[in-house]
């Protein structure tokens, strides 16, 4: 069951995640990748936030693995800091490897952060 759970979730998460960074480079038409810089930023408060409420085994399956898993994507901030470094947008690299990080990890923190508040 739980990995249905799971496949649901991912299910909701991946169109999610493509539609979020495409509706953002229409919107911002930067050569640094903001979209997805916002679902990794955003998939890590809503984790973080999951992390921190009440939450059974099977609604952190279907939130936290699946549709968070499938909303952020190491791969492709991976993929992305590369070809900026290849385009000879190096400094764009950096804030982009630094700033997802930091923003990722101050975002999960400030969800963890409003679910104990709650």
């Amino acid at each position: 069951m739980t990995i249905l759970l799971v496949g649901l979730g991912a299910a909701i998460g991946a169109p999610v995640r493509y539609l979020v960074d495409r509706a953002v480079r229409e919107r911002v038409g930067s050569a640094f990748p903001w979209g997805t810089f916002a679902v990794n930023v955003a998939g890590s408060f809503l984790l973080g936030l999951l992390a921190g409420l009440p939450a059974g085994p099977g609604a952190m399956a279907l939130a936290g693995s699946g549709f968070c898993g499938a909303l952020t994507t190491y791969s492709t901030f991976g993929y992305e800091t590369l070809r900026l470094i290849e385009t000879g947008a190096r400094p764009h690299a950096l804030l982009n490897a630094a700033g997802s990080v930091a923003s990722g990890l101050c975002a999960a923190y400030g969800g963890l952060a409003l679910a104990y508040a709650l």
